[in-house]
């Protein structure tokens, strides 16, 4: 049986892009997105709970013109990697691929935000040609 690794965000960037570019002009963004959710505790209390997630847009996404800040809607899959340091200690980290980037924050001339003012959709999504991007086989 073949699996699916789908997920979907909708949350703030913790922090401007970092925007790397390879010898060969693939570009590379990294940023953090925070989500949050609220429940009530035993006691009947409120509680705010942080999430973070790492996450990674590769090419034109890469280009997006996001800030910290801003409020998006990101699709795209978990991927875990690992590698040693200097010293031989292996480390991971989980990383959302986006492949569908929404800006859902609205901004004014200057760059600025118009706080309550919904922006029109824009969606951006990443088709790779043929013999680029992940190579897996999907069931459907």
């Amino acid at each position: 049986m073949t699996g699916v690794n789908k997920v979907i965000l909708v949350g703030n960037l913790g922090k401007d892009p970092e925007i790397m570019t390879y010898e060969n002009g693939l570009k590379r963004a990294s940023f953090s997105v925070a989500t949050n959710e609220s429940y009530k505790d035993k006691d009947g209390k409120w509680v705010d709970q942080t999430e973070w997630h790492n996450v990674v847009l590769w090419r034109l996404l890469a280009e997006k013109n996001l800030i910290k800040g801003d409020s998006v809607y990101i699709e795209g899959k978990i991927k875990t990697r690992s590698w040693d340091d200097k010293d031989g200690n292996k480390h991971y980290i989980t990383e959302i691929i986006g492949d569908k980037v929404i800006r859902l924050t609205k901004r004014d001339q200057q760059g600025g935000y118009q706080p309550g003012v919904a922006p029109p959709p824009e969606i951006s999504e990443f088709e790779p040609a043929i013999g680029e991007g992940p190579t897996d086989d999907l069931p459907f």
